[in-house]
């Protein structure tokens, strides 16, 4: 069995700050990408940042310079540190990650629950 567990989400205020987490666990071999993506209702679910698994990095241009990616390899683990939080930031952020298992080979695409994040005063 293989996980993607999400944590971090919340009620924030405009302007303020979370760090969301996401934790693979199982009997992993590797991971590749690792991302996060949100889904506002009545949105489609869109890609936020996406990190290689030799840190490079890409982001949704609306959240340049406010969200940054980073993983921790020896953890098996995503983050995303999110600061000057808008209204607009509100949505469910999900885990996406490409995981190579030793019991049921690629996991391509694999999705957490997600987790709530919303940005209210």
């Amino acid at each position: 069995q293989v996980q993607l567990v999400e944590s971090g989400g919340g009620l924030v205020q405009p302007g303020g700050s979370l760090r969301l987490s996401c934790a693979a666990s199982g009997s992993i071999y590797s991971i590749n990408a690792m991302g996060w993506y949100r889904q506002a209702p009545g949105k489609q679910r869109e890609l936020v940042a996406v990190i290689s698994s030799g840190g490079s990095t890409n982001y949704v241009d609306s959240v340049k310079g406010r969200f940054t990616i980073s993983r921790d390899n020896a953890k098996n683990t995503v983050y995303l540190q999110m600061t000057s939080l808008k209204p607009e930031d509100t949505a469910v952020y999900y885990c996406n990650a490409d995981i190579w298992t030793w019991r049921f080979g690629p996991l391509l695409g694999y999705w957490g629950q997600g987790t709530q994040v919303t940005v209210s005063s």
